[in-house]
C-alpha cells in the first residue's frame, strides 16, 4: 500500500544526458521513497528554452527506466507552471523581500576582489540594494520587464540552518556564504531557487533528495520557504560522483553518461556500482 505521508521527487533538468552522479542521486531518491512506501513524483525542470531539449527529456526517461527507477506521478513540466511562480514573486515583493537589479554577470565578475560563494558564483556586493527610505514607484511592475533581474534581500549575518538526512546539521551565514540571490532572471525566466520551492510545496514533497553540490542552494531555499510562509521539507544530500581527475561529473562529461555506459554493454547494477565506487568527499 502506498503511504501518501511520504512524497519524494525526481527533478532532472533536460540540458544534457544524465551521468553517473544522476544515477546515484535518483536511485537513492527512489530507494528512500520505496522503503517508506511513498509516492515518487517526476518533475521535468525545463524552464530554460535555450538549453532544454525534448531529446534530453526522452533520454532521461529511458535511462531512469533502464536503471529500474519508476515514478508514480508525472511527468510534470515546470514550463507549464509559470503563473505559480509569478504568484510567489508577487507575494515576496509585497512583503518587501525583493528588489530589481540591473547588474550583469560581467559587472559581478569585474567587481574588485569580489568574494565567491561555495558554488563559485560571486557574492552579490549590494550594488542595486535599496537603502532605507528608497521608494519603489519606478520599479518594473512585473518580472521579466525592464531588463532587470529580481533579487531576494538576505539579512546579513543571519545563520540559516537545516538538518540533512546524511550529513547532519548544516549552517550557512547570509552575507558571508551567500548574498542577495536572484529569484527571477533578466531574460524573464524564474530562477531555480524560486521554482523548486514553489513546486516542492505545491506537490507536497516531504523529502528532497539531491546532490551535495546543492547544499548552499538549500540554505537559500529555506529563506524562501520562510518568507512565503511554507513548511520546509526534509533534505537528504547525496555524495557526488567524480571522474578520473577527481572533479565532480557534469553533463559535459559524455564518457560518463548513463546512455554511453549502457551502449558499452554494462548493466544497471554495474553502472550503479561504478557510481558508488567513484564518490568524492563534500564538506
Amino acid at each position: 500500500m502506498a503511504n501518501p505521508a511520504y512524497r519524494g521527487r525526481l527533478a532532472p533538468t533536460p540540458t544534457g544526458r544524465l551521468h553517473l552522479g544522476h544515477a546515484l542521486t535518483f536511485r537513492t531518491a527512489y530507494e528512500r521513497c520505496r522503503e517508506r512506501s511513498g509516492i515518487l513524483i517526476y518533475r521535468n525542470e525545463d524552464l530554460d528554452p535555450d538549453r532544454c531539449r525534448p531529446e534530453f527529456v526522452k533520454a532521461a526517461l529511458e535511462d531512469l527506466r533502464w536503471l529500474g527507477i519508476e515514478f508514480d506521478e508525472g511527468p510534470l513540466n515546470q514550463s507549464e507552471r509559470i503563473p505559480s511562480y509569478r504568484n510567489a514573486w508577487s507575494i515576496l515583493r509585497e512583503r518587501g523581500y525583493l528588489y530589481p537589479c540591473r547588474c550583469s554577470r560581467r559587472d559581478l565578475r569585474e567587481a574588485a576582489q569580489a568574494p565567491h560563494d561555495g558554488g563559485g558564483e560571486p557574492i552579490y556586493p549590494g550594488t542595486c540594494r535599496p537603502g532605507a527610505g528608497d521608494g519603489s514607484l519606478d520599479w518594473p511592475p512585473a518580472p521579466g520587464e525592464g531588463e532587470v533581474c529580481w533579487r531576494f534581500r538576505v539579512t546579513d549575518g543571519e545563520e540559516v540552518g537545516f538538518l540533512d538526512g546524511r550529513l547532519g546539521r548544516q549552517a550557512f551565514r547570509a552575507g558571508r556564504d551567500f548574498g542577495d540571490f536572484v529569484v527571477w532572471r533578466r531574460d524573464g525566466i524564474p530562477a531555480y531557487e524560486l521554482a523548486v520551492v514553489v513546486d516542492d510545496a505545491a506537490m507536497s514533497v516531504t523529502e528532497v533528495v539531491r546532490g551535495a553540490d546543492l547544499l548552499l542552494s538549500t540554505a537559500r531555499q529555506c529563506l524562501l520557504y520562510r518568507a512565503l510562509g511554507l513548511g520546509e521539507p526534509a533534505f537528504f544530500h547525496t555524495a557526488l560522483v567524480g571522474g578520473a581527475d577527481g572533479r565532480r561529473l557534469a553533463k559535459r562529461d559524455q564518457a560518463a553518461s548513463i546512455g554511453s555506459l549502457r551502449l558499452s554493454g554494462l548493466g544497471p547494477d554495474e553502472v550503479l556500482a561504478m557510481a558508488r565506487k567513484n564518490v568524492i568527499m563534500v564538506r
